[in-house]
């Protein structure tokens, strides 16, 4: 008997053929909808590995349930949705899926900055809705980009591509990070600082860190007092590192200037959120990794880890178990 899988979304056709090749195939078919939790609960009771993606919470209850659960692949870097800790102790291999959104995922966080601090949507907005007046000397001004200092808070991967982007911008780059890279500074031409001296220093503070506890909240009222009144914050690593009340307060009076979201503490953020009610803000659904080559390459090797560990071979990019 083949082994059985479940996927937590409808993916592309060509992804679910070659998983079909190998396993019993159910899926959650709707594209836009995630998989209700009781309908997760119920399919999960007979599989071997589930493919899922960051909408669902694969927590203590979930993995119980699936007793003859050995591997989730979750179809994203991050995965602060799976709780690891149980899956480790029951022997289910946790994968993700880094590195091949790498590029991608920059390409958004600089489009973030650049549309910030150009106003780009505010002022696209006014266009389409007829309020463009005559022109005047100051009428939507925004912020240099070209010469300016960007703060990367978290060099990984995504951080050094974002490097790459800013240099030719000529952009003055510090960074910080947990643990310091040395090695790095001279080969990107970058400058280690503390976190509050790159916030009282930078233009633009862009956000690339990965979500735990010890960053929740990382970003608070404290750290937004620290920054620049022109300044622009820039977040496309997980909602919960900022704190969107102090956020939104540090907008509204001018604290800083503007800021560009990709992520949110709640996802799908509710449509009556204080910060979508801004025109500095610049708001966008959670697409850092959006391109259609990218997916797909996600698709591909979320599909390749559950195909090695349920044929008994070592996981492509395990963050846990390593069969």
């Amino acid at each position: 008997m083949p082994h059985k899988i479940y996927i937590t979304r409808k993916l592309p056709e060509a992804i679910k053929i070659r998983l079909a090749e190998h396993f019993e195939v159910r899926s959650w078919e709707k594209e836009d909808e995630p998989v209700p939790r009781e309908t997760l609960l119920e399919e999960i009771k007979d599989v071997d590995g589930l493919f899922c993606m960051i909408t669902e919470k694969i927590d203590e209850e979930v993995l119980q349930a699936g007793k003859d659960l050995k591997v989730v692949a979750n179809m994203a870097v991050g995965y602060n949705n799976i709780d690891v800790e149980t899956a480790t102790a029951n022997g289910i291999t946790v994968t993700n899926t880094p590195d091949v959104l790498t590029e991608t995922t920059a390409d958004l966080a600089f489009a973030l900055l650049m549309a910030s601090a150009r106003r780009l949507v505010e002022t696209s907005d006014t266009v389409r809705n007829g309020e463009w007046g005559a022109w005047s000397p100051m009428q939507f001004t925004g912020q240099d980009v070209f010469g300016a200092t960007l703060g990367i808070v978290g060099l990984g991967r995504i951080g050094e591509a974002v490097v790459n982007r800013a240099k030719g911008f000529n952009m003055d780059v510090l960074y910080y990070s947990r643990t310091r890279k040395k090695d790095k500074e001279s080969d990107l031409d970058i400058e280690y600082a503390e976190l509050d001296v790159l916030l009282k220093k930078a233009d633009f503070v862009v956000l690339l860190l990965p979500y735990s506890s010890e960053s929740h909240h990382l970003i608070g009222r404290r750290e937004l007092a620290l920054m620049k009144e022109n300044a622009i914050l820039i977040n496309a690593s997980r909602g919960g590192i900022v704190d969107e009340d102090a956020l939104y307060q540090a907008l509204v009076s001018g604290e800083i200037w503007g800021a560009g979201l990709d992520v949110y503490e709640q996802e799908p953020v509710s449509t009556d959120h204080p910060l979508l009610t801004l025109s500095n803000v610049t708001a966008v659904p959670h697409i850092g990794s959006a391109s259609v080559k990218t997916r797909r390459a996600m698709a591909d090797l979320a599909a390749d880890n559950l195909i090695h560990v349920l044929n008994g071979k070592k996981a492509t990019t395990p963050v846990n178990l390593q069969n």
